[in-house]
């Protein structure tokens, strides 16, 4: 029985640890929405880090930095952040993870764009106007992806004017709108 047991824990353990790395990155919530920048360095003194804050901090990149819809990530030392508010160690952890990295320890700024997929990665020094470059060149797949979470397509097509001059819809005849449905009536006991 004890055996059985100490089985079934393992396999739960197992499973469940797959289970949770599907799906459960921060950046799940921000596909569609924003482009995470992320910058993950070994302290919050990091010469790379420390450059990039100060040109972030200036009001003109700011301004810029929100016009491209950004989101800051930091993983500081293994605190991580978002815009500034306290990432909880699992979401650091599930962050890491679906960068798929690999073992370093150099800092790290990555570009992730609105389709989720990493757009810049880079070890070195980078400046702010190279992030923005690249922001700026996205392919045009990337900006139909925004479109169309931003917009959903609607099936309705557009009214034409038939041959008489009257306004009406392409090859289908107006109708009248659903009734509502009657709420269930409840049984008596």
């Amino acid at each position: 029985m004890l055996i059985r047991s100490l089985t079934l824990a393992t396999l739960l353990a197992i499973a469940g640890t797959s289970f949770a790395t599907d799906g459960d990155s921060p950046l799940d919530m921000d596909k569609g929405r924003a482009r995470p920048l992320i910058v993950i360095a070994p302290s919050a003194v990091d010469p790379i880090w420390v450059s990039l804050k100060k040109s972030l901090d200036e009001p003109a990149n700011r301004k810029g930095f929100t016009d491209r819809n950004m989101v800051l990530y930091t993983v500081l030392n293994l605190m991580g952040q978002r815009d500034g508010k306290d990432l909880g160690p699992q979401d650091t952890a599930a962050l890491i993870r679906s960068l798929k990295l690999g073992a370093g320890a150099r800092t790290k700024v990555i570009l992730v764009g609105k389709d989720g997929e990493k757009k810049l990665e880079q070890s070195d020094a980078i400046k702010l106007e190279t992030i923005f470059s690249a922001v700026d060149q996205l392919p045009a797949t990337e900006k139909e992806f925004t479109a169309t979470v931003a917009a959903p397509v609607t099936e309705a097509e557009p009214a034409t004017k038939d041959a008489k001059g009257t306004k009406g819809t392409k090859g289908t005849k107006p109708g009248k709108p659903a009734k509502p449905a009657k709420p269930p009536e409840m049984p008596d006991d």
